[in-house]
């Protein structure tokens, strides 16, 4: 005797193991998807602004690589 539900031999629990299986099925690719993102992304650097060059003049000056009159006349050229 053949079960109503398209001849599985499951009866109900058919339909009940399809769905199960779409939805395993599909958490395995979201899972695999969010990998490949996520080991993409970890091996980038994270982008900041560039410093301007008014800011490195004074970082330079700060850490006493330049004298103020080279500041200040690099400063008066930018």
């Amino acid at each position: 005797m053949m079960w109503p539900l398209f001849g599985w031999g499951f009866g109900g629990f058919g339909v009940i193991m399809l769905i199960i299986m779409i939805v395993f099925w599909g958490l395995i690719i979201w899972g695999i998807v969010t990998l490949i993102r996520w080991l993409s992304r970890s091996g980038r650097t994270s982008y900041t602004r560039s410093e301007t060059a008014l800011e490195i003049l004074k970082r330079r000056y700060a850490s006493g690589e330049i004298t103020k009159a080279e500041f200040e006349e690099k400063k008066h050229d930018l």
